[in-house]
């Protein structure tokens, strides 16, 4: 794969950041957790949602914001929250990009959004919808991201239409 790297500001419900350990292993994606965060990296239900991937994960874990800014070249950061304009589809992805995203009780803080509006991109989603599982809006732009690199589709081809035998019959058709 490639070098794509997830942050998570601050984040808050073991179970999601578990999940998103998972999601960088089998991407070969980092994980940079930015302090504070809500649990301990100890705790069970982390662990529990890491399963045994935490071993493959390239974890980061930065004491505050400054010391993330520290170790990430600004430019190479995207940011993702429902209060973005663009489409995530629109964003310039490249191989070394760190996508960042908000904690699940507030998202991405305002003072992020405000200085790097120009970075910022949103899922779409139906109107008068808040928000998705931080988890899933993680997978869906690291997938994303790894489409538009790659140039590989997320689908599959059908396989043909199996011909026509006893099991059609079975469901009323002769």
């Amino acid at each position: 794969m490639m070098a794509l790297h997830v942050a998570l500001v601050e984040p808050q419900i073991p179970p999601n950041t578990g999940n998103i350990a998972r999601l960088c292993a089998v991407t070969g994606a980092s994980l940079h957790l930015v302090e504070p965060l809500g649990f301990s990296l100890a705790e069970p239900e982390v662990k529990r949602a890491g399963l045994d991937y935490w071993s493959a994960v390239d974890l980061w874990v930065h004491r505050d914001w400054s010391a993330f800014q520290e170790a990430v070249a600004p430019e190479r950061c995207l940011y993702f929250s429902t209060h973005g304009e663009r489409s995530f589809w629109e964003a310039p992805y490249r191989e070394s990009s760190v996508l960042v995203f908000g904690n699940e009780g507030n998202g991405l803080p305002q003072r992020l959004r405000e200085q790097h509006a120009d970075r910022l991109y949103r899922i779409p989603m139906l109107d008068g919808a808040r928000s998705l599982n931080l988890a899933t809006a993680a997978g869906i732009v690291v997938y994303e991201a790894i489409r538009q690199l790659t140039g590989v589709a997320p689908r599959r081809e059908r396989p043909p239409a199996a011909p026509a035998g006893p099991l059609l019959s079975l469901r009323g058709r002769a």
